[in-house]
């Protein structure tokens, strides 16, 4: 996009463009997003930025109404696969915070100077301005949603002073960190330090999870609960107003974040409420439920490659909206995605539960169905695993990934290199295609992974009549093209016998035709 065009996204005030780009406002001083609903500055006013960090080191300061820090994510992370791309996904998760910009430079393999180069170049701010803005967000919604005293409030954002914080606040805001609660406790009052049972609340975070719209959440709750593992996982109420609830094992400690299915008519969020007990992993808490409700995602940038395509447009007509789900622990979905081979979702499911009952970390306090949290991958490694009904070929194999996991022969985590990865994966005795496919799909959120072995492909395609397609012209969205084939209505049964396979819309794991050697899909 050129300057002028950004402009005219701003003039029509499309959503679309949030978080892809900011706007700056050189009368007022202020930087927005380009939906803000205030009146549109006149075009030799505006600058614009493709970061809130530089907007902030630009001198701007952050809109009252539009809130542009606030803003999903850009698309382009998840779809870029370079050092700027995982980056990005990087300081999302935390890794600066926590490491620096030294540990940030080592995971990437490059040195600090070369990493803040490339991003200044990319993004007009570097790694440590960018982890700025995102603990600045952070302490807001701490700020607005807590009543933790403020001091605590700048450790736990990833301060490493107060008077870091009570300035970087100044300067972004323009307000103190005071003003700011004191602002939004006239609009909405702070909630009790104790609830209603009398337990604390001080560890609670309540918050809008911001998405581009359109949003399928009726489909990405089906796919949800379908797969809930019993003990870490939950889904409560009815189609249509229901709750996914799920355990987190964080840097810091263990977490749990709920949301609700539930949006206000227009919305553009998800309610969401987290349990942490330490504040200081809300930023990484935060990054790992938008991957796993993929939030992040540009729907209309999806919708226009797939909807011209003849085969699978219909079916991306039907569902608008209709997202990739990622992984809240991707070590978790990669173990979880060996226990899926050759069996029924409800069958992993029950493997997993299972898993999950004998070898699960229990939680200090029963939250509801929630009582564990996912085994981690060192003890699985050395366990037996003889709870678990299933080939000794299948255990061997789940030994053999955590083994490496927790080696660090395969890394899953936001930023590392996929196609490294899935080779690490395929060099697994156990590990074959689908499976390596099914976790760089979701596991590592790539946007454009197409599992050709899979079953429920196959009978999407068949659904479209269109068993000999080609998937290029999908890229690099096949991620959710699967997704669309997944969900396609049923073909037309043949006159003949009954194919054995299951339903794919309800199983898309399922392949009879498997190789000897990995009891996986054939291609």
């Amino acid at each position: 996009m050129d300057d002028n065009t950004r402009y005219e996204a701003v003039r029509s005030r499309d959503g679309r463009f949030d978080g892809v780009f900011f706007t700056c406002v050189l009368s007022t001083g202020i930087y927005c997003r380009p939906s803000c609903p205030a009146r549109t500055p006149k075009r030799e006013n505006v600058r614009f930025q493709s970061s809130a960090a530089a907007a902030q080191a630009a001198g701007f300061r952050a809109c009252r109404r539009c809130r542009p820090d606030a803003v999903p994510g850009s698309a382009e992370w998840n779809v870029r696969a370079d050092a700027v791309g995982r980056a990005m996904r990087m300081i999302a998760d935390g890794v600066v915070d926590r490491e620096g910009v030294a540990g940030l430079a080592r995971r990437l393999g490059y040195s600090a100077r070369q990493v803040q180069r490339q991003l200044t170049a990319e993004l007009g701010a570097g790694a440590s301005a960018l982890a700025r803005a995102q603990r600045a967000h952070t302490a807001r919604l701490l700020l607005q949603t807590t009543q933790l005293p403020i001091t605590e409030i700048a450790f736990a954002a990833g301060f490493s002073s107060v008077r870091q914080f009570n300035d970087t606040m100044r300067e972004i805001y323009a307000r103190t960190p005071r003003e700011l609660r004191r602002e939004h406790a006239s609009r909405t009052p702070v909630r009790a330090a104790r609830g209603a049972d009398g337990t604390s609340t001080q560890g609670r975070v309540a918050l809008r999870l911001a998405y581009r719209g359109p949003y399928a959440a009726r489909e990405i709750f089906d796919f949800l609960a379908r797969r809930a593992i019993a003990g870490i996982e939950e889904v409560t109420g009815e189609p249509g107003a229901r709750t996914y609830r799920r355990t987190l094992r964080l840097p810091y400690g263990w977490g749990v974040t709920e949301v609700e299915e539930r949006t206000p008519p227009g919305g553009t969020w998800l309610d969401c409420r987290l349990t942490l007990s330490d504040l200081r992993d809300l930023t990484t808490a935060v990054q790992r439920t938008r991957r796993l409700f993929d939030l992040d995602a540009d729907p209309g940038a999806v919708a226009e490659r797939l909807a011209a395509d003849p085969l699978v447009g219909p079916l991306a007509a039907r569902r608008p909206g209709l997202r990739s789900p990622g992984a809240a622990e991707p070590g978790e979905l990669a173990v979880r995605a060996v226990l899926g081979q050759q069996v029924t979702v409800s069958a992993a499911r029950t493997l997993g539960g299972l898993l999950v009952a004998a070898h699960g970390t229990a939680l200090p306090v029963r939250d509801g169905g929630l009582t564990q949290l996912f085994p981690e991958p060192g003890e699985l490694a050395e366990a037996a695993l003889a709870e678990l009904p299933m080939p000794a070929a299948r255990r061997a194999a789940v030994r053999t990934l955590c083994g490496a996991l927790a080696e660090g022969g395969v890394v899953l985590e936001p930023g590392v290199c996929r196609d490294e990865t899935e080779r690490a994966l395929l060099n697994l005795r156990g590990i074959g295609p689908w499976t390596a496919g099914y976790i760089r799909m979701r596991a590592l959120g790539d946007p454009d992974v197409f599992l050709s072995g899979d079953a429920g492909v196959r009978h999407g395609l068949l659904a479209v009549a269109a068993s000999g397609a080609s998937d290029a012209a999908w890229r690099p969205w096949r991620s959710y093209a699967v997704h669309h084939l997944w969900n396609a209505p049923p073909a037309p049964a043949p006159n003949r016998a009954p194919n054995p396979v299951t339903n794919p819309v309800t199983h898309p794991m399922t392949d009879p035709m498997t190789d000897p050697m990995t009891k996986e899909p054939r291609p």
